[in-house]
């Protein structure tokens, strides 16, 4: 007893030396902190800070001066925000990183959204009528040009744009789709259940390698509501495969008299195969094979903000539009002002690999590459200190997001390695870095790909 009550002595006394909030800030030194802050949110990271210091305190730390608190009140204050507000750098060889955002906008599209959050717009006006307008009008003209679509409308990601579908076509009844196309993406989120939060109920036919002609014939009955194919997500199935292609899925469902939903994923307007990329469905020919409704991204290879597309014939478009879960789902004017400068790139950009960030990732030459990293390595390995090997190497990069799936991108990448420091603790160093340089670890080096690297200063933080 009298042990624990020497300890708990000093302790106490040091407790009694952390001032009270009110008296952090009436010092002097929090002025400029009040004349930048509310003083609620100054309370609120001051009892922080006076918090960690009691911690410290019960460890033995010794008791911070008032000038000491208020200083790491204002590095809290100044610290970058969290999540979305961050910005890290993506040396991971993932360019449409889910994690990381997705596609990164154009100068275009990111001087439309300044102007759309800056100043009113008539986003739901028709000036010249005088009358309430249609939020889709900003980019349906684009869209069905760029597609071939009789029309199109917008809605807030991918998976709702399905969901949509599925809502207003096929609620209460069934929904014919090959079992090998029941795909899950990112998130463990599936398409199975897409389809049961929209009422429909899945019929799967094939298995889950061969589908054949007749599955789908078979199938159809008195309760299908529509018939659904999806572009793999991630995954390739080789070997003893057989699916059927799309121009026979939509005869055989059109001769039953159902519309077909084509989910391509990706959202290929331009041909990557002119850029030396392999290849990717193109929502063109998609609607071309006869689809009645085609579905992609908005930030994926269309390279612009998070959305879920839908164009197709004009009927089912406006039966979608009506549905009462489409104001539930659709975008705010700042992705819609994001998107309409995206898609005039698309019409009008004579080099859109230049003006696309997403392309321009995608096609960036190898000596481009190589040269950045020959300049980087030995300045790179001077900021992290002796013993630091870093070296220009090959790599393989890929597109991410279930875009190109199961296909290597020839990369470069710069090695780091030290003999007494393993490649998980280097990554720990970056990624403590301002901003935070994320790589990975492979073979017991970290990998810094340099495709999305275009200034050295990215990979030469300022602290680390």
């Amino acid at each position: 007893m009298g042990h624990d009550a020497g300890v708990s002595k000093p302790v106490a006394h040091g407790f009694r030396a952390v001032p009270a909030v009110e008296r952090v800030l009436q010092d002097a030194a929090a002025r400029p902190l009040l004349v930048r802050h509310r003083r609620e949110r100054l309370v609120e990271v001051i009892r922080k800070v006076l918090d960690d210091v009691r911690a410290g305190l019960a460890q033995g730390s010794e008791a911070p001066s008032i000038a000491e608190i208020i200083g790491s009140v204002g590095d809290r204050l100044a610290a970058p925000g969290e999540g979305v507000r961050r910005r890290v750098i993506n040396a991971t060889g993932i360019g449409l990183h889910s994690n990381l955002g997705r596609a990164t906008l154009a100068e275009e599209a990111i001087a439309a959204v300044v102007q759309a959050a800056r100043y009113p717009s008539a986003l739901e006006f028709d000036v010249e009528r005088n009358d309430r307008g249609d939020r889709d009008t900003a980019v349906r003209a684009d869209l069905c040009a760029l597609t071939g679509a009789e029309d199109a409308l917008v809605v807030n990601n991918n998976a709702a744009a399905v969901l949509l579908v599925a809502s207003a076509l096929a609620s209460g009844r069934e929904v014919i789709v090959s079992r090998g196309e029941l795909v899950e993406i990112g998130g463990s989120f599936r398409m199975p259940d897409v389809m049961a939060a929209s009422g429909a109920r899945l019929r799967e036919v094939g298995t889950t390698n061969r589908t054949h002609a007749r599955d789908y014939r078979d199938a159809i009955g008195p309760e299908t509501a529509l018939v659904l194919t999806v572009h793999p997500s991630n995954f390739r199935v080789v070997g003893f495969t057989a699916t059927v292609d799309l121009p026979e899925v939509v005869a055989i469902a059109h001769e039953a008299g159902l519309p077909v939903l084509d989910d391509v994923g990706s959202g290929a307007l331009v041909d990557l195969t002119a850029y030396g990329l392999p290849h990717e469905p193109l929502v063109r020919a998609r609607v071309a094979a006869g689809a009645d409704l085609v579905t992609f991204s908005g930030d994926k290879l269309l390279g612009g903000p998070q959305a879920g597309l839908i164009v197709g014939r004009h009927a089912f478009v406006r039966r979608l539009a009506a549905h009462p879960l489409r104001r539930a789902l659709r975008p705010d004017k700042l992705t819609l002002a994001a998107l309409a400068a995206t898609l005039q790139l698309h019409r009008d950009a004579p080099d859109l690999a230049a003006a696309l960030p997403t392309l321009r990732w995608l096609t960036r030459s190898l000596p481009d590459l190589e040269a950045i990293g020959r300049d980087l390595g030995p300045r790179l390995a001077a900021l992290l200190g002796p013993g630091h090997l870093v070296e220009v190497v090959s790599s393989e990069a890929e597109v991410g997001s279930g875009a190109v799936p199961a296909r290597a991108i020839e990369s470069r990448a710069l090695a780091i390695s030290h003999p007494d420091r393993p490649a998980h603790v280097i990554a720990a160093i970056l990624r403590s870095a301002s901003p935070p340089v994320l790589g990975r670890v492979r073979e017991g080096r970290l990998l810094l790909d340099l495709r999305g690297v275009y200034e050295p200063a990215d990979l030469l933080p300022d602290r680390l």
